[in-house]
């Protein structure tokens, strides 16, 4: 068996496309969708998040504008900030990119965010909502996998699911996800006993634990659909994900590779949210 490659380039064309359209109807009625992303030092792998994400908000058609602070920049220069854009009408999504240097409380600026503009879904607001099933903003990662999975018609009701990984960002978000799409949900960590024995019985196999090619074909249960949420860069300066591709293809239905999988549509899922918010702010204006 070799599976069927779920292809992350193709959906986001697809979806970026149709996220186009829809932020040229909004600019046409006076209401540019705009993000504003925030970078604190100069971590390289940031840098580049940053770059990607502004590029794909300049072909969408949605406004971008990018604020740069030094690695010893002042926590209470970004929280200003956040609180200018915060009452700024003309910006809709806000995001801080992540890591943030040792002197910041990722908590605390990930709150100061108001939860209308939180299009990274990090606020505990949006998160709380999420659990209950009410409208949010649902994380990008998650909501993308969502995506791609419903684009193969992997049926969710009942199916067995397994996500390794607990992180806030990705783990949790995905397994609520999963849970109120009808799917019987473990979540797998570092502490869990016989992790084998959990992703052989998996329907839909989530791999979110950061360990480079750590779930093999052994590990994977024959026909099942396998999402690799992982990135990372070996010594020889390749991408793989958390997903031993190579083997894994071989037992599973379906799978994502590493690069060109979930990475693309997280960002589109941004822009997504973005879109959603300025269509809720022209709303408000409406009401």
């Amino acid at each position: 068996m070799t599976a069927r490659i779920i292809d992350g380039n193709a959906l986001s064309a697809k979806l970026r496309g149709e996220l186009a359209a829809k932020a040229a109807e909004l600019t046409a009625k006076g209401t540019q969708p705009c993000l504003a992303v925030i970078l604190v030092g100069g971590d390289p792998a940031s840098a580049v998040y940053v770059r990607n994400k502004v590029a794909g908000c300049e072909k969408a058609g949605i406004k971008s504008l990018k604020f740069e602070y030094p690695q010893d920049a002042a926590p209470a220069d970004v929280l200003g900030k956040i609180a200018e854009l915060n009452a700024d009408p003309s910006v809709h999504g806000i995001l801080v990119q992540l890591p943030l240097p040792k002197q910041f409380d990722e908590k605390e600026v990930l709150e100061a965010i108001a939860v209308e503009k939180d299009v990274d879904g990090f606020h505990a607001e949006n998160v709380g909502r999420l659990s209950q099933g009410q409208e949010a903003f649902v994380p990008c990662t998650p909501n993308g996998v969502m995506e791609m999975l419903k684009s193969i018609e992997m049926p969710l009701r009942g199916a067995e699911a397994v996500v390794i990984g607990r992180s806030n960002i990705v783990g949790k978000p995905m397994a609520m996800l999963l849970t109120a799409a009808g799917a019987t949900v473990t979540v797998c960590h570092s502490g869990t006993r016989d992790l084998n024995f959990h992703t052989r019985r998996a329907d839909i196999l989530v791999a979110a634990i950061g360990k480079p090619k750590f779930v093999t074909g052994d590990m994977v249960k024959p026909g099942a659909t396998v999402i690799d949420v992982g990135i990372n860069r070996l010594p020889d300066g390749k991408l793989c994900g958390d997903v031993d591709f190579e083997s894994a293809k071989e037992v599973a239905g379906a799978i994502t590779p590493v690069p060109g999988g979930v990475g693309p549509m997280t960002i589109t899922m941004l822009l997504v949210n973005t879109v959603v918010s300025a269509e809720r702010s022209l709303a408000k204006l409406k009401g």
